[in-house]
C-alpha cells in the first residue's frame, strides 16, 4: 500500500500534461468532425469516403499511427526548413485526432440521417434558412446521439494517449511503462487507475451533459459543464508556470536509464532547479528530443550515438570516438558532450552458464554453429539497430527463432528457457545474479559503449547547470552501477530509481 501511495505522487503532473493532450485532440476532433458531418449528411458520396477513412484509421493500431507521425513531421520539417517539432505534443495531438474523428462523425452523420423527413419538410415550409433549419431543428435533434458519440471519442482517446509516452510526449503512460520495465506494479497500477479514474470522470460528466439535453433541462448541462471545466483547470495547475527554472530530463525505456535521471536531477535540484522527467523514451526520439529543445539533458551510450545517428560502422578505440562524437553533435545538432560518467554499458551476447558450457560456447565464433539450434531473445530495439547489422557480418548467426522483448522479460525469458542467447547490458546486475556467461567477442563488431552526459543548446552554456553536471563525469564506476541496477530489477525488496539514485549518490559523495 505504501509503495502504492509513493506512485500517486507522480500523478498530478502526469495528469496534468495526460489531459491537456487528450483535451486538445477531443476539441481539434470536434472541430473537424462536425462540419464533415454536415457536410455528409447532405452528400451520400462524402460521407462514403469520410466514413471509409475513419473507419480505415481506426484499423491502425495506435502505437503504429503515433510513430507514423515522427517520420512524416522530420520530413515536413526538412522540406520547410525546421521549425516543426517531430516529437512529443503534435504527433501525439495528431495522432489521436484522428482516433477521435469516427464516433464523432459517424453518430453525427447518423444522427442527422435519422431525423424525421416531415420535421425538416416543416421547417423549409416556414420559411427557415439552412443555417436556421440547421441551428434551431437539426441541432437540437441530434445532440443527445452526438453526445454518446462524443462520450465514446473522449474515452477512446483518453486511453490512447498512454501510448504517447512512445514518442516523448509526457503522459499517465510514463507510469506504466517504466513499471512495467521496472516491474513495480504499484506504479502500473496507479499509472492504470489514474487514467481509468479520469476516463470515468469525464464519461460520467459527458453523460450528465447528454441526460440535461435529450431531457431539455438545462440544470444538469450547465452543473456538468461548469464541473468539467473546473475540473480541467484544476488539473492542469502543475501546468501552470512556476518561479524556479525547470529543467527536463530525458530517459529511454530500461532500469539505468531511470536511475540516471534521477541522479541527475537530483544534483540539479539541490542548485535550485525544478526538475521534470521524460521516461521511457526509444533511442531516436531522446536523441531527437535533445536537439528539438524538448528535452535538457539525458545520458546516451557511444556506441548508440555512433552507430545510429551517426551511421558510423568503423570501431576506433573509445577516446577518438568520444571526441569524434563530441564535434560531430555540437556541429550538426548542437548538443554539448559534457563527458563520461565512469562507466561502459555495451551490447553483450549472454547465456546461461551451464547451457554455454553444455553447447561449448565461450564467444560469438564458438555460437556461429550452434545458433540454427538456439532461439534468440533481444531488447525491443536491437534486432533493428546497426550493431546487429554489424554483428550478423562478422559473424553469420541464424538462430533457429529471434524474438523481441521487454529487457525485464528478455532476462525471464533467459531463465526459463524460451530463449538460449539474449542481448545483455554489460553493466546489469542481473548478468552475475543469474550467473550468466557473456560470449566474447574476438572480431571486435560491437563498438565501446561509454555512459555519456548530453545537454541540449539551451543549457549548454550555463555555467552552473553545466557546473552540476560535471561533478558527475567519471565518478560511477561499472560495479556500482550494476548493483544500483540489480537493486531496481530484483525479484524482491526492490528498490524505486529514486532510491537507487540516492544509493549511488551516498556511496560516491554524489
Amino acid at each position: 500500500m505504501t509503495a502504492f501511495l509513493d506512485a500517486l505522487t507522480r500523478v498530478p503532473d502526469l495528469l496534468a500534461a495526460h489531459l491537456l493532450l487528450a483535451a486538445s485532440a477531443l476539441l481539434l476532433g470536434l472541430a473537424i468532425s462536425l462540419p464533415l458531418a454536415i457536410w455528409s449528411a447532405r452528400r451520400l458520396t462524402v460521407a462514403r469516403v469520410a466514413l471509409a477513412l475513419a473507419s480505415l484509421i481506426q484499423t491502425i493500431p495506435s502505437l503504429a499511427l503515433l510513430a507514423l507521425f515522427y517520420p512524416l513531421l522530420l520530413s515536413l520539417s526538412a522540406l520547410v526548413g525546421g521549425g516543426i517539432p517531430a516529437l512529443g505534443f503534435l504527433p501525439s495531438l495528431l495522432a489521436l485526432t484522428l482516433y477521435a474523428l469516427l464516433p464523432i462523425l459517424r453518430n453525427g452523420v447518423t444522427g442527422l440521417n435519422g431525423i424525421d423527413p416531415a420535421v425538416i419538410e416543416a421547417a423549409d415550409g416556414v420559411g427557415m434558412t439552412g443555417w436556421q433549419k440547421l441551428r434551431l431543428v437539426e441541432a437540437p435533434l441530434v445532440a443527445p446521439v452526438l453526445m454518446a458519440g462524443i462520450r465514446t471519442a473522449a474515452v477512446w482517446t483518453i486511453g490512447a494517449a498512454t501510448l504517447s509516452t512512445t514518442v516523448g510526449q509526457p503522459s499517465l503512460g510514463d507510469m506504466i511503462f517504466a513499471g512495467l520495465q521496472t516491474q513495480n506494479w504499484a506504479l502500473v497500477l496507479a499509472g492504470c487507475v489514474s487514467a481509468a479514474g479520469l476516463a470515468l470522470a469525464v464519461d460520467a460528466l459527458l453523460g450528465a451533459i447528454e441526460y440535461g439535453i435529450r431531457r431539455r433541462r438545462r440544470v444538469p448541462v450547465l452543473a456538468a459543464g461548469v464541473t468539467l471545466l473546473v475540473g480541467v483547470a484544476l488539473a492542469l495547475a502543475p501546468l501552470w508556470p512556476r518561479g524556479a527554472p525547470e529543467i527536463t530530463i530525458g530517459a529511454k525505456g530500461f532500469s539505468e536509464q531511470y536511475i540516471l535521471a534521477r541522479l541527475i536531477g537530483h544534483r540539479l535540484e539541490r542548485e535550485g532547479y525544478h526538475v521534470r522527467y521524460r521516461d521511457g523514451l526509444g533511442s531516436a526520439v531522446v536523441f531527437g528530443a535533445l536537439s528539438g529543445g524538448d528535452i535538457d539533458v539525458y545520458v546516451d551510450y557511444a556506441g548508440t550515438i555512433w552507430t545510429n545517428q551517426m551511421r558510423r560502422t568503423d570501431n576506433p578505440d573509445a577516446a577518438a570516438m568520444l571526441g569524434e562524437i563530441g564535434r560531430w553533435s555540437e556541429r550538426e545538432h548542437h548538443i554539448r558532450l559534457l563527458g563520461p560518467l565512469g562507466f561502459e554499458n555495451a551490447y553483450a551476447f549472454a547465456m546461461r552458464a551451464d547451457v554455454a558450457k553444455s553447447h561449448g560456447i565461450a564467444t560469438l565464433e564458438d555460437l556461429v554453429g550452434a545458433a540454427p539450434r538456439l532461439n534468440f531473445g533481444a531488447d525491443l530495439e536491437f534486432l533493428e539497430r546497426p550493431e546487429w547489422a554489424a554483428v550478423k557480418r562478422a559473424y553469420p548467426l541464424g538462430f533457429a527463432s529471434a524474438h523481441a522483448y521487454n529487457p525485464t522479460f528478455m532476462y525471464r525469458a533467459l531463465d526459463s528457457g524460451q530463449a538460449d542467447v539474449i542481448s545483455a547490458f554489460s553493466s546489469d546486475g542481473r548478468i552475475a545474479a543469474q550467473h550468466l556467461t557473456v560470449l566474447a567477442d574476438p572480431r571486435h563488431a560491437i563498438p565501446h559503449y561509454d555512459a555519456i552526459l548530453l545537454t541540449g543548446a539551451k543549457h549548454a552554456r550555463d555555467a552552473k547547470f553545466i557546473r552540476a553536471l560535471q561533478s558527475l563525469l567519471g565518478r560511477i564506476p561499472v560495479e556500482a552501477m550494476r548493483e544500483a541496477n540489480y537493486r531496481v530489477d530484483r525479484d524482491a525488496d526492490k528498490d524505486s530509481p529514486d532510491a537507487a539514485a540516492r544509493w549511488l549518490e551516498k556511496r560516491f559523495g554524489l
